[in-house]
C-alpha cells in the first residue's frame, strides 16, 4: 500500500509540473500582466516558467521593458484522480508581473 501512495505523489507532482505555462493575462498598447504558476518550496524567482514570462515580456515590447510592480496573484485550485477512486487536490500558486514598454 506504501508504494501506491509513493506512486500517487511522484504523480501528482509530475501533472502539477504540466500545468499551464506562463501566459500574458492583460495586454496593453505599452505593456500588460504576465503570470506564471510557481512551487511553493521553489519559489518564483527560481520557477522554470519565469524564463517564459521574462521572454514573453520581451516579445511583446519588441525590446526592453521596466517591470512596474510583482507578487503572488489568485492561482487556482484543481482535483486530479492518478489512481481510479483516489482525488489529489493541488493548490496552484502564481505570480505575476506588471510591466512597461521603454
Amino acid at each position: 500500500m506504501k508504494i501506491w501512495s509513493s506512486l500517487a505523489i511522484l504523480f501528482v507532482i509530475a501533472l502539477a509540473g504540466c500545468g499551464e505555462g506562463a501566459k500574458l493575462l492583460q495586454e496593453r498598447e505599452d505593456g500588460g500582466v504576465v503570470v506564471y504558476p510557481f512551487i511553493g518550496e521553489q519559489g518564483p524567482m527560481l520557477s522554470s516558467f519565469r524564463t517564459n514570462a521574462l521572454a514573453l515580456m520581451k516579445e511583446k515590447c519588441g525590446g526592453p521593458y521596466t517591470v512596474v510592480q510583482e507578487g503572488e496573484t489568485r492561482g487556482r485550485i484543481r482535483t486530479v484522480s492518478p489512481i481510479e477512486g483516489a482525488q489529489e487536490t493541488i493548490q496552484e500558486r502564481r505570480w505575476g508581473i506588471q510591466f512597461r514598454c521603454k
